[in-house]
């Protein structure tokens, strides 16, 4: 593991990188332990879930 410190602010786990990634499965590991949801959702270390938090897209008019 890295210095990186989890918590459930999803921008403190922005420094965190990928350590082992598996796109067919729908998640990736970082190196603060923390594993990240396709869907955005998040588990800590600790075992703590960080619910999703999609942001809204913009659409364009054609």
């Amino acid at each position: 593991m890295c210095s990186h410190q989890p918590s459930s602010s999803s921008s403190d786990n922005t420094a965190a990188h990928v350590v082992a990634a598996h796109p067919e499965q729908g998640w990736s590991l970082l190196c603060d332990g923390a594993i990240v949801f396709d869907d955005s959702g998040e588990l800590t270390p600790d075992g703590r879930a960080v619910a999703p938090h999609r942001v809204a897209s913009l659409t364009m008019a054609a």
